[in-house]
């Protein structure tokens, strides 16, 4: 059978709780998760957030799960060095993974297939076995070298997703962006939800 795991990165990239909400969305969607975190994504979400996230993914892992009420064996957290996961092969390729949020570093590594960390490995495993790769990218402006990864990466099969939310629904609050573009997101995984209103749709 084949892995139905979706592989959940943030990175260092401001936007911590774009990832944070997508991870609570993915769990409450019965889906499991294995999550990475870059050691600068940590270090973010202590600054942006009301979370204080400890030093091992153990954990990290015991930490989320409360928080967010995840079953039994429903998330993992690997270390970005746990080369020994079994999403770091082919033969065991996550059903999708998203960076949310990707920095630039993240963007270029992965463009040039560098493989440096498990993040990148995994985003490499997603390419080469052609699985959704979400890239929610959360860095402005942009420099010829984004743009060419950008392009490198979208020819390759990634969806390339900049944390652009939309206004037509009149947010009123900072969660209502980042529940647009966490809608978004789920809508790329075939992930049916409620969490922000549609063009044109007024029964939410």
């Amino acid at each position: 059978m084949q892995n139905q795991t979706i592989a959940l990165a943030m990175t260092g990239a401001s936007g911590a709780e774009y990832g944070l909400r997508l991870l609570e969305q993915l769990l409450l969607a019965n889906e499991r998760v294995d999550l990475m975190l870059s050691q600068p994504a940590q270090i973010v979400i202590n600054t942006e957030t009301d979370l204080t996230l400890p030093s091992t993914p153990a954990q990290i892992q015991t930490i989320l799960s409360k928080k967010y009420a995840a079953k039994p064996n429903q998330l993992q957290v690997l270390g970005t060095k746990a080369w020994m996961s079994a999403i770091a092969s082919g033969s065991n390729a996550a059903r999708a993974m998203v960076i949310c949020p990707c920095t630039n570093g993240t963007l270029a590594g992965i463009a040039n297939g560098l493989s440096r960390n498990l993040i990148e490995r995994v985003a490499d495993v997603s390419l080469k076995e052609q699985k959704k790769l979400i890239l929610v990218h959360r860095e402005t402006p942009l420099s010829v070298i984004q743009l060419e990864n950008m392009l490198t990466l979208a020819k390759a099969g990634a969806v390339i997703m900049p944390a652009n939310p939309a206004f037509y629904h009149r947010p009123k609050t900072v969660n209502e962006l980042i529940d647009f573009m966490v809608a978004r997101v789920l809508d790329h995984l075939n992930i049916d939800h409620q969490v922000s209103q549609r063009w044109h749709d007024e029964t939410l």
